[in-house]
């Protein structure tokens, strides 16, 4: 394997060379109490020294030990805001006497965007949306156009919190595909230094041009084993092995009145998440009725306007609404897209206020399944 050798500081360097190509550097920051991610000016933005700790329903920042830059799992935010953003404006429509004219925003050039700390299992999330949104037969060509013009620099995970179970879904903590670029951040002994590897030709074209020293072999195995170690340490775990039937096989099962009663249905788990993609249109209109404005923002199954109909509403119960989150994550989206809507990133349980916990759910509903098989 062909890979570099950077210093931390030399971080500045690449960082700087990615924006010379135009790129906004977006990346990991403290703000508000959590680490999200946002513009990045310079290297100091990025949360040096802090690390995260995480439970069902838990999240809090502590200072860690040493100076790791990338020393955390994730935090509230996923890159979803960024290609597939919460908020768009359709159009806006204004009323002056008895005309009225319509104002459609023209602008279909997103502006490049670098990703700076994309942790494999959100790699895997971006592609999963990728096959939402890009598919041959509905093709969202806004997404399609953000998604052109994103440079990517993955993170291998070298610590793994209680809510992560990438693992066990297959999505991580070691990133396989979908960079231009992937660092190793080692801190061992008296050593703190990146393995970078190249995903890309733009990748590689960044990357010689900053004539970065070759990683030697030991440096490189290092950096192989802490991903190994990690891999082995997951707060969570999760047997998938015939989830998707098991799920789809009790829809009626009298487990999902157990979690209806402590589900809130205030769709926390969704808008965290980095796959899900539910949307609706709004309109807004002003006070004095001149001016509209049509909006497609973010939407949730856990919504109570998400199912309604013109005859009625076929969700009207926490207990459907739960039920359709976690069978389309978990059994319906393997049907639709050969695969999990679930990348094991651990936000729905870090963030759920009453800390329901999506493995703990999916191992529940696969213990009713074998009790009926062997007829309990």
């Amino acid at each position: 394997m062909n890979a570099y050798k950077l210093q931390p500081s030399e971080l500045s360097s690449l960082i700087e060379s990615i924006r010379h190509d135009n790129y906004k550097i977006i990346g990991p920051r403290v703000k508000d109490g959590a680490i999200v991610y946002d513009d990045i000016d310079s290297l100091n933005d990025l949360p040096i020294g802090i690390t995260d700790e995480q439970d069902a329903g838990q999240y809090r920042l502590l200072k860690r030990d040493d100076n790791a830059i990338f020393g955390y799992n994730v935090g509230p935010h996923s890159w979803k805001k960024f290609l597939f953003p919460p908020f768009t404006k359709l159009f806006s429509v204004r009323k002056e006497g008895k005309s009225i004219s319509v104002d459609t925003p023209t602008d279909t050039s997103p502006e490049k965007l670098a990703f700076i700390g994309v942790r494999s299992c959100e790699l895997s999330a971006i592609l999963i949306q990728d096959q939402v949104f890009s598919s041959t037969q509905f093709s969202n060509t806004e997404y399609r156009s953000r998604r052109n013009n994103i440079f990517i620099v993955a993170v291998n995970c070298t610590k793994s919190g209680k809510t992560c179970f990438c693992s066990s879904m297959k999505t991580g903590p070691r990133a396989r595909f979908g960079y231009d670029l992937l660092l190793t951040e080692v801190i061992d002994r008296n050593q703190h230094f990146f393995v970078m590897e190249v995903g890309s030709e733009h990748g590689s074209k960044i990357a010689t041009a900053l004539n970065f020293k070759e990683a030697t072999d030991s440096e490189i195995q290092l950096s192989i084993d802490l991903v190994e170690k990690t891999a082995e340490k997951m707060g969570r775990s999760l047997d998938t092995r015939g989830l998707a039937e098991a799920l789809s096989a009790n829809l009626e099962d009298a487990y999902w009145d157990d979690v209806a009663k402590r589900c809130l249905t205030c769709a926390n788990c969704t808008l965290v998440c980095p796959t899900c993609f539910c949307w609706t249109v709004e309109d807004v209109t002003s006070l004095d009725g001149k001016t509209a404005e049509r909006w497609k923002k973010w939407d949730s199954c856990f919504t109570m306007s998400f199912a309604k109909v013109a005859g009625g509403n076929f969700r009207p119960s926490p207990k459907s609404r739960y039920r359709q989150w976690l069978t389309h994550k978990l059994s319906s989206w393997v049907e639709q897209f050969g695969t999990y809507g679930c990348v094991g990133c651990g936000r729905c349980i870090t963030w759920c206020p009453v800390g329901i916990d999506i493995t703990k759910e999916a191992k529940a509903v696969l213990k009713v399944e074998t009790k009926k098989t062997n007829g309990g």
